[in-house]
């Protein structure tokens, strides 16, 4: 095992960490909320750098970056407090078509998510389907050449901006495993039938919201994969998302600007002691990450199930800073509201891509055998 970096890798890091001081718009850099225009202002800013998909094969417009290059320019983007690359098109729709798409549907839908023509949303979680994803009910009726789609998707990130839709739904209810009988489909957010309505968020911010599908006609050619082989799909997406949730770079950041903000707090034994023991954690999931990474780098494998690991502890660490961050707040402070807002907006990291308490059992079973 190796986790140093090479020569390479780290002048590969440099080029990053220059282009990104140089072509990073300052009103774009650490914003917690963006427009969709803001958004994809800069999903178009990398497009035209190359560097919107490193991880897409060369033909589609990837880099032709290793695993370690693709991880290093990520946490560099988080160091420059860069806008979040929307991961529904770009990471995760794509590796599902890049995977399991026909040719057909690549030549579609590739060049579109990677030059910012359509933003995607993800149709995964329904009122009583989160964690536990296989018990999601809505249903896809085969009528000729198309679906009727009807049922409900919540805590759906960003549909309002969302041109079209990549959603789990039941073509076979009549199974016995709950994991048989799902299916994969791409649907557009302006067919007849679909409706979003917004849910506000403790942190007063919309984010997410509901989606009504009310015999929504879908063509079969949308559907990605075999039908009732959907779940493969899924299994496939959620390693992917499980990886890029820790956030180090994201993390280092906002840990470098707590260590300046509190620095009145310092002379607390408490404070300082639970800082220190933050960074070291965040050392430790640096070095677990990793750790990951060689073992991607050296099988060309995409991450088990015990990448479960960086999802649990990445969102705890991003939580226990806002924590800190919110100890060491003067509540008559300016700058006090958006450390609110930011604490409020953290709740949610150890419950989206699964519940970290999903997580410990993912791992008890695929990784300890327990």
């Amino acid at each position: 095992m190796d986790l140093n970096y090479s020569q390479e890798e780290l002048a590969f890091r440099d080029e990053a960490r220059s282009w990104l001081s140089a072509n990073l718009p300052p009103e774009l850099k650490d914003r917690a909320h963006l427009s969709k225009d803001e958004l994809m202002r800069w999903h178009r800013i990398l497009a035209r750098q190359g560097w919107v998909a490193p991880a897409w094969p060369k033909e589609w417009g990837g880099t032709g970056w290793n695993v370690v290059q693709r991880y290093l320019f990520e946490e560099e983007l988080g160091y420059a407090g860069a806008p979040p690359i929307i991961p529904f098109g770009v990471t995760m729709c794509a590796a599902v078509l890049l995977a399991f798409g026909t040719e057909a549907q690549k030549k579609r839908f590739l060049p579109r998510i990677y030059n910012g023509d359509d933003f995607w949303c993800q149709g995964y979680s329904e009122p009583g389907s989160g964690s536990d994803l296989a018990s999601l009910k809505t249903k896809a009726v085969r009528d000729g050449d198309h679906y009727i789609v009807t049922g409900q998707k919540i805590w759906t990130t960003l549909a309002h901006y969302a041109d079209w839709i990549f959603c789990l739904v039941r073509t076979d209810p009549t199974v016995e495993k709950r994991q048989e009988g799902i299916s994969f489909l791409l649907i557009d957010m302006k067919s007849p039938g679909v409706t979003v309505r917004p849910l506000m968020l403790m942190d007063g911010w919309h984010s997410v919201n509901e989606v009504f599908l009310d015999d929504v006609k879908v063509p079969a050619e949308n559907r990605v994969h075999h039908e009732n082989a959907g779940w493969t799909v899924a299994k496939y997406l959620l390693g992917y998302e499980r990886m890029n949730t820790g956030r180090i770079g994201e993390s280092k950041r906002q840990l470098a600007k707590l260590k300046k903000f509190a620095a009145p707090m310092m002379g607390d034994m408490r404070f300082r002691d639970r800082l220190s023991r933050l960074e070291v954690e965040l050392m430790a999931l640096e070095i677990t990450n990793l750790r990951f990474l060689d073992r991607m780098r050296r099988t060309g494998q995409p991450p088990g199930a015990d990448v479960s690991m960086l999802k649990i502890r990445g969102t705890e660490i991003q939580q226990a800073l806002t924590e800190l961050a919110m100890q060491a707040a003067d509540p008559a402070a300016p700058e006090t509201r958006a450390l609110e807002r930011r604490y409020l907006d953290m709740r949610k990291t150890t419950i989206y891509a699964g519940s970290n308490e999903i997580q410990r059992n993912i791992i008890a079973k695929m990784t300890l055998g327990l």
